[in-house]
């Protein structure tokens, strides 16, 4: 029997990228998006767009419940929806925060607590957090996306504890920079950080075109989705892997150096030193 996947936020970029490649691999791949439309034009025979929005506690039932229907399990689960809020602390809005975390964090523990009975049940599942070499790395404009991601870090290590014991097998993958067009679906700019008025323009100038340009410039998403593929089917697979050039990058360097010697180096490398 086949097994089956449920991905979330699957319309575009690496979760598009993995539905496709598993259900070419023979899994029964849910691919879940606000807008099932954005996946009209995916044709394979075990590929099934279905409509999920995480920030709705209903829907995700609904959804959980058409696949239990179907097919009474689902052996993997893959947290892939969110989005990243450019903003400083000092001018965020209240919504704005908030909706960071309802969707990157709340969004990915509704959907999760939603699958883990079904898994518990059936006593085997896998769950697979897609997170960011930025939930390891602070940089500026991006503490909420920064804060979220970590919080995602978090999470895998503590449920990879807690569902140990139901042989649910929980990771995390930290993407570098991937061009999936983030920079322009799923980069949101708070309209004051941005403004020519904002006491950080000299910053946004600086780094924002650098971030944007690191974006369009980065790996394929089929590097992400094929490192998915191989966490999926190897059962000592490490609790967390990163892919892309700028995790490959970092993330060593970060837990070879000192707190300050790797700001340090941060600063230098995106001319944050003004």
């Amino acid at each position: 029997m086949s097994e089956v996947v449920l991905i979330t936020g699957a319309s575009s970029g690496i979760g598009r990228t993995t539905a496709l490649l598993l259900a070419e691999q023979g899994y029964i791949v849910y691919a879940g998006t606000r807008e099932v439309s954005r996946l009209n034009n995916l044709k394979h025979k075990n590929l099934h767009p279905i409509h999920l929005d995480i920030t709705k506690s209903e829907n995700i039932t609904l959804a959980i419940q058409k696949i239990k229907k179907e097919h009474q399990k689902i052996d993997v689960l893959i947290n892939n929806a969110g989005y990243g809020l450019v903003a400083t602390v000092e001018e965020v809005s209240e919504e704005e925060m908030f909706e960071q975390f309802n969707v990157n964090v709340f969004g990915l523990l509704r959907v999760s607590k939603a699958v883990i009975p079904l898994m518990r049940e059936n006593k085997s599942g896998v769950i697979i957090n897609i997170s960011s070499f930025l939930g390891k790395i602070g940089l500026p404009l991006l503490t909420f996306y920064n804060s979220s991601k970590y919080a995602v870090e978090g999470i895998t290590d503590s449920l990879r504890y807690e569902l140990r014991a139901f042989n649910i097998r929980v990771h995390s993958v930290m993407p570098g920079f991937f061009n999936t067009n983030f920079a322009k679906d799923n980069l949101v700019a708070n309209a004051d950080t941005f403004s020519e008025n904002s006491p950080y323009s000299d910053l946004v100038k600086n780094l924002a075109p650098n971030i944007v340009e690191q974006i369009n410039e980065g790996n394929d998403a089929s590097e992400a989705a094929e490192l998915i593929l191989k966490m999926i089917t190897d059962e000592n697979a490490p609790a967390r892997v990163t892919v892309g050039d700028k995790a490959s990058k970092f993330i060593p360097m970060r837990r070879e150096l000192s707190d300050e010697d790797f700001e340090r180096r941060v600063r230098e490398y995106y001319n944050l030193n003004g």
